[in-house]
């Protein structure tokens, strides 16, 4: 059975409750979530937002806490060397994010590297990695998934090399993992149509025992654009079929496949996309 969902909402009244009722009328078996706004840093006390409930309906459903997936918020930059007060905010909102997650009983977190916002990929590099000692000094629980980039602006992960380096630098290499985005690895330069390649050069770099989330994407550019812009399955540069078959390719088949492909006339497309992933073979 493959793992597929996509990005929910979580808001009131019903929160987390409420994302898994909206994943269950897609027809998936899986979603991702943010624990509260990803622009700012307010968040909901865990103790109103469903959680009993929510995963009482997971588990009637099927849907175990692996395929629960938590991305953190955009405003965090542990890359940022150039403003120290935003480093510290990142840790501080990241802190928090783990231990939201943890209640969540979810196993893996999304986050974006950082960027060097202009002091060069190495310190930011260097930067994500105390970063993440800190915030995984106490952490056994929850897995951040660090998610590949576009390589827009000064973003870091537009390479796997450099997730790799982030990964060796680390004290607890454990409690890191992986999460491709098909969009944003397209937009990269790396060639999502010759999977057994792409997945070849991941494994020897990174190690495919590192991949826990699939962001599956189709792109509005042309490979190496750097541009980073969302299409609906089939109607972007990367095409159908190629994406579909790592929904299918079997050394992905206990990934989740997350989709994050942009609304139709302001309608969630995850039903229809999600139907026709299943009816693919």
């Amino acid at each position: 059975m493959i793992k597929i969902g996509s990005h929910v909402g979580m808001k009131a009244p019903k929160y987390l409750l409420g994302s898994v009722e909206e994943a269950l009328s897609y027809g998936a078996n899986a979603l991702m979530v943010y624990t509260g706004a990803p622009q700012n840093s307010r968040r909901t006390a865990l103790d109103k937002l469903f959680l009993p409930e929510a995963h009482a309906l997971m588990k009637e459903n099927n849907i175990d806490n692996l395929d629960l997936i938590v991305h953190a918020p955009y405003l965090i930059n542990l890359g940022n060397t150039v403003k120290p007060e935003t480093f510290q905010a990142g840790i501080d909102l990241l802190t928090v994010e783990i231990e939201r997650s943890i209640a969540f009983k979810a196993k893996y977190m999304v986050l974006h590297p950082g960027a060097h916002v202009g002091a060069g990929s190495e310190l930011a590099i260097q930067s994500i990695i105390k970063g993440l000692d800190i915030v995984n000094e106490n952490n056994n629980d929850l897995i951040i998934a660090l998610e590949t980039m576009a390589g827009k602006g000064t973003e870091i992960g537009r390479t796997f090399e450099e997730i790799a380096q982030i990964i060796a630098g680390v004290k607890r290499p454990e409690m890191l993992g992986v999460t491709l985005d098909t969009c944003h690895i397209h937009d990269a330069g790396y060639d999502v149509s010759d999977l057994d390649a792409l997945l070849n050069e991941f494994d020897k770099v990174i190690g495919l025992d590192k991949l826990k989330v699939i962001h599956l994407n189709d792109s509005k550019n042309e490979r190496g654009s750097h541009k980073d812009r969302h299409a609906n399955l089939g109607v972007g540069s990367i095409g159908y079929d190629h994406l579909a078959n790592i929904v299918y390719d079997e050394r992905l088949s206990h990934v989740v496949k997350i989709l994050e492909t942009p609304y139709i006339d302001d309608m969630p497309p995850y039903a229809d996309e999600i139907k026709g992933l299943k009816e693919y073979k």
